[in-house]
């Protein structure tokens, strides 16, 4: 157990390191947002588990849905419903880093999907989400610049 908690940190502590130019959007083995459906953090409120069966490829990432209805509203407005920050821990970007995040982490401000990397750094995020808001938008500019790729 130790062990494997080791090699997750590890991973994590890489993942951290990850620049927008590196991967435009952050996707483990299950897929964008580790797998979860964009659309029913609108729709729901909550994180729900997509299913392969409900799957679209869009920016180079597998994005998993709930039901077919999920499905087919990214389909038409993928940018309505993608996390900001390609994905990455808001608070992370704000601080300068791509960060992973946790699915469950998350809050919709002003219609957009933000992710954090877990519900502790959710809580410093809350404190001046706004300000944190700006700064990571300025760090994901200038990280999709040198990149020469598009921001959202």
């Amino acid at each position: 157990m130790k062990k494997s908690i080791l090699i997750l940190t590890i991973i994590f502590s890489f993942l951290g390191h990850l620049s927008a130019q590196e991967k435009a959007v952050f996707q483990t083995k299950e897929g964008a947002i580790k797998g979860y459906d964009a659309v029913a953090y609108f729709k729901e409120n909550k994180a729900v588990k997509g299913n392969e069966k409900y799957s679209y490829l869009w920016k180079d990432a597998l994005w998993l849905f709930s039901n077919k209805e999920n499905l087919k509203a990214f389909k038409s407005h993928p940018e309505k419903f993608e996390p900001q920050f390609g994905g990455y821990c808001a608070y992370g970007y704000a601080k300068g880093h791509a960060a992973p995040v946790d699915p469950n982490a998350f809050k919709i401000v002003d219609g957009k999907l933000y992710l954090n990397y877990n519900s502790d750094v959710q809580q410093l995020w809350n404190k001046d989400i706004q300000g944190f808001i700006n700064d990571a938008l300025k760090n994901y500019k200038a990280d999709l610049i040198k990149s020469g790729e598009k921001g959202n």
